[in-house]
């Protein structure tokens, strides 16, 4: 782990994600430089070796092509040339070849730590100069031929083998010019003094044609340093996609063991919570209403209120937690019966009118005629109404004015509205007072304290119903909370079943 700078001490936190991510990238670019400046080829030592493997690869491949070919070409040298004189070139040509396989797999047997890049590079560069020597010598062979035809099959065997370089010898530009370079020499000096035009045709042309192969050259050494390149990226890719799901199921599994713990913990404490708290509850009540006698001093009055408000307000705060934590862990089951949304809206507003009427508020409600009754928990529903009542009261100012309203949705379903006059939430602390514990800052100067967990659990309760949940406001206009319940939970009347007709005796 990261150690932790002095600054990040005194705050009390860890190390900053983004400062780790920003140290590995200059490790990582350290690293990647410290092998360039290591490496002959300007690249990383890890790019060198993948081609000097790429080429022995290529050059095993392709030996059984090169050694079909020298026979070929030394069957066709017969129409011009004695085959004892064939039979030696093409008898170098294989032993070539042999060699070139036989240092590829010694190369490839070798473990990758313990290949000595540089020296390999020149082995494979002497290789290919043996190689394009041996092909060479076909033109000793054909030197004092002078036969129709005869030149222009050389130069096309040497442009043939010429291009067979490139194709199989293009991770290692070094090894293609040693294989290139005796060729065009040979070919230089086969033609050098022939003014015919022939000869300065086919001269002209074969020299064209190295040009191209040593152009084509460089375009293959490129495509092969992109492709490496892009195959470790992908690699490095991988890597770090593997270490970040083993890590994300790290953190899955220490979360889940946390919500385990955190449960077991509520559990615990909301017993241990509530059994002295009904007995502050009961008590201060005694107190408060001087059941057993008047107090001798009148504070002690007030003192036995407070303590009865504040254990009321604790135990409240215990059974919203309680709740919010069964919804999160999935534990929160719903006993679903067709209940009546305008009577539920109904019910909390006569629960919560002599709250209204103590800050002068009215509440105004607007029911759509003939709804029909919902599929849901009603216990759930009606802490869902509650709690939206409850904010709008508490938020609303002196003499404000609220308004319920219960009716369809556009697609069928029903909805609960609440809407207040109180001073409205500002656009961006809407996703605040969603959080566990969120308020906004508005709200907490113009009305009383909250707790802030009555919208999370409303918004908990409606999702598990497959409902919808919207919240509308802006400052000094107001605030809109809307629940809505699907189509598939609306109860639609049936007619009911016709009574069989009774037959006269």
């Amino acid at each position: 782990m990261a150690e932790l700078t002095a600054e990040q001490v005194q705050r009390g936190r860890g190390p900053d994600p983004t400062a780790l991510a920003r140290r590995k990238l200059v490790t990582r670019e350290v690293k990647s430089v410290r092998e360039r400046l290591t490496s002959s080829t300007g690249l990383e030592r890890a790019f060198d070796y993948e081609l000097l493997r790429v080429f022995a690869e290529y050059r095993m491949s392709g030996s059984v092509g090169t050694l079909v070919l020298a026979i070929g070409i030394a069957a066709a040298a017969c129409l011009w040339v004695p085959v004892y004189k064939v039979t030696p070139w093409v008898g170098v040509v294989l032993l070539a070849t042999m060699i070139i396989v036989v240092m590829c797999r010694r190369f490839l047997s070798q473990a990758t730590s313990d290949v000595p890049i540089r020296r390999w590079r020149r082995m494979f560069a002497l290789a290919e100069c043996l190689h394009g020597s041996s092909w060479a010598l076909i033109l000793m062979v054909f030197a004092e031929i002078d036969a129709p035809g005869a030149k222009v099959f050389v130069t096309t065997t040497l442009l043939i083998v010429s291009a067979l370089t490139v194709m199989l010898a293009a991770s290692i530009p070094m090894a293609v010019y040693a294989g290139l370079f005796p060729i065009t020499v040979g070919t230089a000096a086969f033609f050098w003094g022939r003014t015919d035009i022939d000869s300065l045709t086919t001269a002209v042309m074969a020299a064209s044609a190295q040009f191209f192969f040593i152009f084509l050259a460089h375009r293959l050494y490129a495509s092969s340093v992109s492709t490496i390149e892009f195959r470790a990226e992908k690699d490095a890719l991988i890597a770090e996609l593997e270490t970040a799901t083993a890590n994300s199921d790290e953190a899955r599994r220490k979360a889940e063991e946390a919500n385990l713990a955190k449960s077991r913990f509520l559990a615990t404490m909301s017993h241990e919570l509530r059994t002295p708290l009904n007995a502050i509850l009961g008590f201060s009540e005694v107190m408060k209403n001087e059941v057993f006698g008047g107090h001798a001093n009148a504070a002690y009055k007030e003192y036995s209120a407070d303590i009865h408000g504040s254990g009321q307000h604790l135990l409240e705060l215990i059974n919203e937690i309680l709740d919010l934590s069964r919804i999160e862990s999935g534990k929160y089951e719903l006993n679903e019966e067709a209940l009546s949304l305008a009577d539920i809206a109904d019910d909390c507003r006569h629960m919560l009118n002599l709250r209204a009427k103590a800050k002068g508020q009215v509440i105004r409600e607007a029911v759509e005629p003939d709804l029909p009754k919902v599929w849901a928990d009603e216990r759930a529903i009606r802490q869902v109404v509650l709690n939206i009542l409850s904010n709008a009261i508490k938020f609303t100012p002196q003499g404000g004015e609220i308004t319920i309203k219960v009716g369809w949705t556009a697609n069928g379903g029903q909805y609960v509205s609440v809407t207040d006059t109180g001073p409205g939430i500002p656009e961006d602390e809407i996703p605040i007072v969603l959080q566990t514990f969120g308020r906004g800052s508005l709200a907490i100067k113009t009305a009383e304290q909250g707790s802030g967990l009555g919208l999370p659990i409303v918004k908990g309760l409606i999702d598990l119903h497959g409902g919808g949940f919207n919240l509308k406001s802006k400052p000094r206009a107001g605030t809109e909370v809307t629940i809505t319940l699907p189509p598939v939970r609306v109860m639609d009347t049936l007619a009911a079943l016709p009574e069989p007709e009774t037959r006269a005796a």
